[in-house]
C-alpha cells in the first residue's frame, strides 16, 4: 500500500484553509495548511511535498505566484510536483502568469470540491496532472 501524499497547502482565509485541509483530509490525503508564502517554502524545503494547492493572494514576502516559482526551481526530482492553484484572480493576466510561472492548473473561487478532489484521485493514481 502507498503513503498517501503529501498536500502542501497555502491559503491565508483560515475558513478556507481548514475547509480545503478537512476535505482532502478526508479522502486520506496528509496536509501540512499554511497562511503565508514564507511558511510555505519553510515547509517544502523541510518535507517536501508530492502536491502543492497555492492561492495566489498571500500576505507576506512571498504571494503565490513567487512560491509557485520557488518550488519550480528547487532540486529537479522535486521540481515537477503539480502545483494546483485555487484563487479569487479571474482575469487572464493572473491565470498567465500562474500558468507561466509553473502552475499545473487553474481554479476560480468559488471552486468546485469535487474538481479540486478529482484532480488529486488522478494524481494519486497516475503520478501526474
Amino acid at each position: 500500500m502507498r503513503p498517501p501524499l503529501r498536500i502542501l497547502v497555502l491559503e491565508d482565509e483560515d475558513s478556507i484553509r481548514r475547509m480545503i485541509a478537512a476535505l482532502v483530509q478526508a479522502r486520506g490525503f496528509e496536509v501540512i495548511a499554511v497562511e503565508a508564502g514564507a511558511k510555505a517554502i519553510d515547509e517544502a524545503a523541510q518535507d517536501f511535498p508530492d502536491v502543492a494547492i497555492l492561492d495566489l493572494m498571500v500576505p507576506g514576502a512571498y504571494d503565490g505566484f513567487e512560491v509557485i516559482r520557488r518550488l519550480r526551481a528547487m532540486e529537479p526530482a522535486r521540481s515537477k510536483i503539480p502545483i494546483i492553484v485555487i484563487s479569487a484572480l479571474d482575469d487572464g493576466a493572473s491565470r498567465e502568469r500562474a500558468m507561466s510561472a509553473g502552475a499545473s492548473l487553474y481554479f476560480v473561487k468559488p471552486f468546485s470540491a469535487i474538481a479540486l478532489l478529482k484532480e488529486l484521485e488522478a494524481i494519486k493514481s497516475h503520478g501526474a496532472l
